[in-house]
């Protein structure tokens, strides 16, 4: 068997057909879209129609949609953006999101007297949002809660619709890095607002280095970095124009096969959690695997020389899978989630996370491996 993928929440390879249209673009708008010729003003409509993919499935206006280089930047933009120009002074937040959110944070707190608050967690390693109430409902400065839509290790979820709610009620900013959502669950901005939403092309098969943020038109804020006037004034820099176009068209893709790729996604996930309990009884599921994201699977395994080196042997089996998050330059280093949630386990922990690209087979085969890899030394 050619080698298993089953690591879709680090990255997920290209479609084809986004492929397929970013290489016709690049046969076709070579153009800078600033310039006024006919060359730029084609690359300045391709870029503008990718936009309104975006905001169209959003249901949001083209306006309020800006391209990055990803997630990263976007959360950057969002956070420092909030208390720089919309005068926010409170962030409440949590101990597990995402590295960008808790450097930019940790930034935020040394430099700009900005009141870093993280929420206590529930037994399962969500956001408590009782706690989250009380604290919105105490008197206080201008506030913005930070929480991501899913937890990229354990793929916790939070109910995006009620945080949402709540921080109308108490006239707060909402920002969500939605890096793992985007594409697997529908959003209407509309209908469950927010102030800023985060995304990455290369979580829904488009391609790396290419992202957006929205920013409600209600909330304006000015250029993370300075130099040109490309993204109406709010990112310098020529566009991508042909990431643009893979993102856009990966996203419509994505909504377009929605429930198709979920159906398939569960299935396969559902198989190996099955088959890996029938195979390694002593397995235990991290987080909160029924109302998670559906397609991870956190796993931990108890303590023992082939643990530890379980990521090792299963790369050496052709199975790729990941020790928890997958920006720590390639090292293998306890995550700050798992630090967090189980700080004195010796267990070794494994993320599963699936795509509709993988089969029964697959499954089947990596489920085999771990056995042997874990099954003692014969004496």
């Amino acid at each position: 068997m050619d080698r298993v993928f089953f690591d879709h929440a680090s990255t997920t390879p290209i479609d084809p057909e986004v492929m397929e249209a970013m290489i016709e673009s690049m046969k076709l708008h070579y153009g800078n879209p600033s310039s006024i010729h006919q060359e730029g003003r084609t690359a300045r409509t391709v870029v503008e129609q990718a936009r309104r993919t975006v905001a169209k499935l959003l249901n949001v206006s083209i306006g309020e949609i800006f391209f990055t280089s990803g997630g990263t930047e976007s959360n950057n933009m969002a956070l420092k953006g909030a208390v720089r120009d919309l005068g926010v002074r409170r962030i409440i937040s949590s101990p597990l999101e995402h590295h960008c959110v808790i450097a930019s944070l940790d930034r935020l707190s040394e430099t700009d007297q900005v009141e870093v608050v993280q929420l206590p967690l529930t037994s399962k390693g969500l956001p408590d949002i009782n706690a989250l109430q009380s604290l919105l409902g105490e008197p206080g400065p201008k506030t913005m809660v930070s929480l991501m839509h899913s937890n990229n290790e354990l793929g916790l979820m939070i109910d995006f619709a009620e945080v949402s709610q709540l921080c109308q009620e108490h006239d707060v900013l909402f920002h969500s890095d939605t890096v793992q959502t985007m594409g697997y669950f529908p959003f209407d901005l509309t209908q469950t607002p927010a102030a800023f939403i985060s995304a990455a092309a290369h979580k829904f098969y488009g391609p790396k280095g290419v992202g957006f943020i929205y920013i409600n038109s209600d909330h304006q804020i000015k250029p993370l970095m300075n130099g040109g006037s490309q993204e109406r004034n709010m990112r310098a820099g020529t566009e991508n124009i042909y990431g643009i176009v893979g993102l856009a068209k990966a996203l419509q893709l994505a909504y377009d096969n929605l429930e198709t790729r979920r159906a398939k996604t569960k299935e396969v996930r559902a198989y190996f959690l099955q088959e890996l309990r029938k195979a390694i009884p002593e397995m235990e599921l991290n987080g909160d695997p029924e109302n998670g994201h559906y397609k991870v699977l956190s796993v931990s395994f108890p303590p023992s020389p082939k643990a530890d080196l379980l990521l090792l042997n299963l790369d050496i089996a052709g199975i790729s899978v990941s020790g928890g998050r997958a920006c720590s330059s390639g090292a293998e280093t306890v995550s700050h989630v798992l630090a967090t949630l189980m700080p004195d386990s010796l267990r070794k922990t494994i993320r599963f996370s699936f795509s509709h690209h993988n089969t029964i087979e697959e499954v089947e085969y990596v489920v085999k491996k771990l056995k042997k890899i874990l099954e003692p030394v014969s004496v």
